[in-house]
């Protein structure tokens, strides 16, 4: 195998065999070829092999097993896998001046806006009542049961959708903006704020209007962007309200 530049031999390696892969000609559950024959057919050596096969184990491509009947395969896709993938990944980028916490916010309009419409569309009535079951009155909530029921309403709302890919994109969004800033308690009135916003989303998708939830959740996500932004432009490290 012809390595051009500087590049390591088994980054070569592990660069086809993920193009393979990612292009479909290697499906989920095939088992690759063999060492010798990899390393015959490339024209490395097998250590290079097994690194490039460890690269791609790394990235949850691969999975190899040992024994008679044991060998490398393709990884069957795990949504919750790649969730927090994603997020290990996000979270990452968040901590520096790559990403910023409007960029976040941008990303999580076009997908919680559309979701929400989506879900008016085809949500039954055990999501709506899954839904339901979050608006709780924050005079009578426990310490911190109020972030988690915002949390989980906005999860629900995602998975009601019916699409598994806005779900993958949507919870590492949700647990970066988490887990970037330390949680801190909000007043009774900002929590009315949001479970009004709530009411009102969810009525739209249970009357399964499409532009009202839409536009319902487009009015919240505004309302709660500047508490985000303003923690991030001069309280780094501060308290969020959700």
């Amino acid at each position: 195998m012809t390595v051009p530049g500087s590049r390591p031999a088994y980054e070569e390696l592990a660069d086809v065999l993920r193009a393979q892969i990612l292009s479909g000609d290697l499906q989920p559950g095939d088992r690759l070829p063999v060492e010798p024959e990899l390393s015959a057919r490339f024209g490395v050596s097998r250590s290079t092999v097994r690194e490039a096969l460890r690269v791609l184990s790394s990235q949850n491509l691969v999975t190899t097993t040992r024994g008679v009947a044991g060998g490398s395969f393709v990884v069957h896709p795990n949504v919750e896998q790649i969730a927090s993938s994603l997020e290990v990944g996000l979270g990452l980028l968040a901590v520096t001046a790559d990403l910023t916490v409007s960029q976040l916010l941008e990303v999580r309009d076009l997908v919680e806006v559309p979701a929400a419409g989506l879900a008016a569309e085809r949500a039954d009535a055990d999501q709506v009542e899954a839904l339901r079951s979050t608006l709780v009155d924050p005079r009578r909530a426990e310490p911190g049961e109020m972030h988690a029921c915002n949390h989980r309403f906005h999860a629900l709302l995602v998975e009601s959708a019916d699409n598994p890919l806005l779900a993958v994109v949507a919870r590492p969004i949700f647990g970066v903006l988490t887990t970037r800033f330390v949680r801190g308690d909000a007043d009774d009135t900002f929590w009315d704020g949001v479970v009004h916003d709530h009411r009102e989303v969810l009525a739209a998708v249970e009357r399964h209007d499409v532009e009202g939830a839409r536009e319902a959740m487009r009015a919240h996500l505004a309302r709660l962007r500047r508490p985000y932004e303003a923690i991030d432009g001069v309280e780094r490290g501060g308290r969020l309200p959700a």
